[in-house]
């Protein structure tokens, strides 16, 4: 089938859809100007952090506790590349199908708070946002809108102790929150599961286009690579998640909300 034919099965899958999962990684923030972090182009593709460790090591939960300085200059890093940057045409158009629709959950990797700025609401932050910070002592947390003029690593106003933003590390646990309102997400039922720029390397990336592959409900991949779930989907778009959203959008109806 050619891609303008997927983009119209894709689309009438959409337009016929109340209840949709969208699984989303970096790539979809790549048209607001951020770096993905895997694949071509990677912020951290096949190099090495200035101390010679992977950004495994570096961005590590255990590096966190041992040297927190090495840790938050690659989060510092991270959130940078992200200063400034806006919500794209993808971003916009699942908000905008919230609002339609009976149910959209965008179930994302990013810890850009992107969907949010765009109006999504029902967002899972699986590896959480780097624009909320923790106390590693007292728990006191903050939120902050970007790392401009914040000591690094940040100190505690209420103890004095050593402050890490809410998320997830290289060797850490999930949270546990963000995964029970996933799995009551799916025991509800979903009518189709979108796989949107991500590289699905990580099981509970994959999982849930897995599992509805497996349960017969349709599944669709919007991603110029290959990943280890093309091969399950039922549709696949070879295309950037800001290429293809504005098109099916356009195919489910005459206007495009990310051009008011």
């Amino acid at each position: 089938m050619s891609q303008s034919g997927v983009l119209d099965a894709v689309a009438g899958v959409l337009a016929r859809a109340q209840r949709i999962l969208f699984v989303t990684g970096a790539g979809i923030s790549v048209d607001s100007g951020l770096p993905t972090y895997r694949g071509i182009g990677g912020l951290y593709h096949d190099r090495l952090t200035s101390e010679g460790l992977s950004i495994e090591e570096a961005l590590s939960g255990a590096m966190m506790d041992s040297r927190p300085d090495i840790a938050w200059r690659y989060i510092a890093e991270i959130e940078a590349s992200c200063r400034g940057a806006g919500p794209n045409a993808a971003h916009r158009i699942i908000a905008a199908l919230e609002q339609e629709k009976a149910m959209v959950c965008v179930l994302t990797q990013n810890v850009d708070g992107l969907h949010r700025a765009a109006g999504s609401h029902n967002v899972i932050e699986i590896h959480g946002t780097v624009h909320r910070l923790q106390c590693m002592d007292c728990h006191h947390g903050r939120k902050v809108l970007d790392y401009d003029g914040l000591q690094i690593p940040p100190e505690c106003p209420q103890c004095g102790g050593i402050m890490r933003p809410e998320v997830v590390l290289f060797g850490e646990a999930l949270p546990t929150r963000a995964l029970e309102r996933l799995e009551a997400v799916l025991a509800e039922g979903v009518d189709v599961v979108l796989s949107v720029g991500t590289s699905s390397v990580f099981p509970y990336i994959a999982g849930p286009v897995v599992w509805a592959a497996q349960c017969g409900i349709p599944t669709v991949e919007i991603n110029p690579g290959d990943t280890p779930v093309s091969a399950l989907v039922d549709h696949r778009l070879r295309m950037c998640a800001a290429e293809a959203l504005p098109e099916l959008w356009r195919r489910m109806r005459p206007r495009d909300p990310a051009e008011d």
